[in-house]
């Protein structure tokens, strides 16, 4: 189960990082002080914690499988 989880969330990861990268290539052609600009960073900050959570889990999940191994291998 913990090694689905973890494929799904690499997958998320994969999706939601271009997702980022074109809000930012939108934000770089308007007024700072837009209100477009304004929704478009908010945007930006929050698939950015999307993707620093995600990464999160990822490791977290993979240092579980990780002990997990070891744990059955030392058994």
């Amino acid at each position: 189960m913990v090694s689905y989880l973890i494929e799904y969330m690499k997958l998320h990861l994969v999706s939601i990082e271009p997702d980022q990268e074109y809000v930012k290539e939108q934000m770089e052609s308007l007024d700072m002080n837009s209100k477009d600009y304004a929704e478009l960073d908010f945007e930006f900050n929050w698939l950015g914690g999307q993707i620093i959570a995600t990464r999160h889990f990822i490791q977290i999940g993979e240092e579980r499988e990780r002990d997990e191994r070891q744990s059955t291998e030392t058994d």
